[in-house]
């Protein structure tokens, strides 16, 4: 759950509860001033432990460990081996015990929450799960692992993890306390440092002390209705009010970036460039947006998640739908079926390629979100135009597991357009490349979206 854009030119672990999992290791991460260690312990024998979250930076897409991790421990290495990175033994298995000292790393990552956020004030926050580790047999075996982690063998085997300063307690659960613990793999940033949280009905915030006035004005102002709308169509969030983190890079010239992600709680936000300095209206719709799609995943991507990478599309697809329809709720600007025109003509345009299944292997997580919200449209349109009573409903049949599988989602869709076919022309979609619009557009007339037929044969939607 990661987006990111720039002005001017410029992998996800399982969401459902699990059984009580002894951890296969346990790390300690420790501030002390300038310098920062990982302390592993491993609780098993193995000559490989696999870094389980393993994601590319965007910006010439390359791991980031090899530049921000040093492996002090003699005898083990760190390589990068299929979709991992791994530490390896040089001979046999692996010490117990393996210290790393590393450099926070700040760099946008493509498809995961990036491993730190930094502050002008000299805090940091950690992403807990970048220090989870499985045990291999082997490089080989490594190299014949799947992308999606959840599918690599004993991936529900948590890690254990400490995060801790030696100067002054972290930030955890908005509350000072001397280590943060964390078991179960649970995703949370955790916050080094003196920022401090500031409260408001709806948030909780940790504003970088230098982000331009104008932007924390507007991120306490108008970015709180958004999660309003939300609870009021999808009922209250479980854990309460979450916590929204933004980290300022700075004037960079020339520039004006933005990227964000979202977890269990959580919304983190990331502005850099000159572009930012001054009240700028795309960073605001930028921003409006992020939160748009991002808040629909604490009901889309956190009450209920995907049972396979495969299936994304069902709450990225699901989370820019709902977020279309707040957005054009909140602001009688916002020309709503243009944003629908574009994920449908952009979908079109990727599956082209290949399956809407398979996006993730030819490296176009965006063909989820597009057709993830074409898919959508269908479904809103069988449930009289309410997207939200849909996701309601999928997520009221799926609480015992918070698990929704694609036959679970097509289920629900035909239990109220029966005799449409809706599954099976989905279906085929999902599985098969299209040289040409006609499958969409048979899409389209079943399930009853209004569209005119351009000159080139594509659908223009009414």
């Amino acid at each position: 759950m990661k987006w990111a854009a720039a002005l001017v030119a410029g992998v996800a672990l399982g969401a459902c509860p699990a059984k009580a999992v002894d951890p296969v290791a346990s790390v300690h991460v420790v501030r002390d001033g300038e310098r920062w260690t990982a302390d592993y312990r491993f609780h098993r024998q193995a000559p490989v432990w696999v870094l389980a979250v393993s994601p590319l930076t965007r910006v010439k897409p390359r791991s980031f460990r090899p530049e921000s991790w040093v492996v002090e421990t003699p005898g083990v290495r760190l390589e990068r081996h299929g979709w991992y990175d791994v530490l390896v033994a040089d001979k046999g298995a692996m010490p117990s015990r393996v210290r790393v000292s590393f450099r926070p790393f700040t760099e946008d990552i493509e498809t995961a929450a990036d491993p730190a956020l930094g502050f002008t004030d000299g805090s940091v926050a950690l992403y807990s799960v970048q220090w989870k580790v499985l045990p291999a047999r082997s490089i080989e075996q490594v190299k014949a692992y799947p992308l999606d982690v959840a599918f690599v063998p004993e991936s529900g085997a948590p890690t254990s993890v400490t995060l801790s300063d030696k100067n002054r307690p972290v930030l955890f659960d908005g509350k000072r306390v001397r280590a943060a613990k964390l078991t179960g793999d649970r995703e949370t940033y955790v916050l080094f440092g003196p920022a401090t949280p500031v409260e408001t009905p709806a948030l909780e915030t940790i504003l970088d002390p230098q982000l331009p006035g104008w932007f924390k004005n507007y991120a306490l102002a108008q970015l709180p209705p958004i999660l309003d709308r939300y609870t009021k169509l999808l009922g209250p969030k479980p854990d309460g009010k979450p916590t929204l983190m933004v980290s300022w890079n700075g004037p960079t010239k020339g520039r004006a970036s933005f990227s964000g992600s979202v977890l269990p709680g959580q919304m983190v936000m990331t502005l850099e460039g000159e572009g930012v300095v001054s009240d700028n209206p795309k960073l605001r719709d930028m921003a409006r947006w992020f939160v748009a799609h991002e808040g629909a995943h604490f009901w889309l991507g956190q009450q209920v998640i995907y049972s396979d990478v495969k299936e994304t599309w069902i709450t990225e697809g699901g989370a820019d739908l709902l977020g279309y329809r707040t957005v054009a709720a909140l602001d009688p600007k916002f020309d709503v079926r243009a944003a629908q025109q574009k994920s449908l003509d952009d979908c079109i345009a990727s599956s082209r390629k290949g399956p809407v299944a398979t996006a993730i292997e030819r490296q176009d997580p965006k063909a989820y979100y597009n057709c993830g919200a074409v898919f959508g449209l269908v479904a809103e349109k069988a449930w009289g135009g309410d997207f939200a009573a849909f996701v309601r409903e999928l997520i009221a049949r799926n609480r015992a597991d918070r698990t929704v599988s694609r036959t679970e989602w097509l289920d629900l869709l035909d239990s109220r357009a029966p005799g449409k076919r809706l599954p099976q022309h989905i279906g085929f979609l999902l599985d098969n490349p299209v040289l040409n619009a006609q499958p969409w557009v048979a899409l389209l007339e079943a399930g009853g979206i209004r569209f005119r037929l351009r000159t080139d044969g594509t659908p223009e939607l009414l």
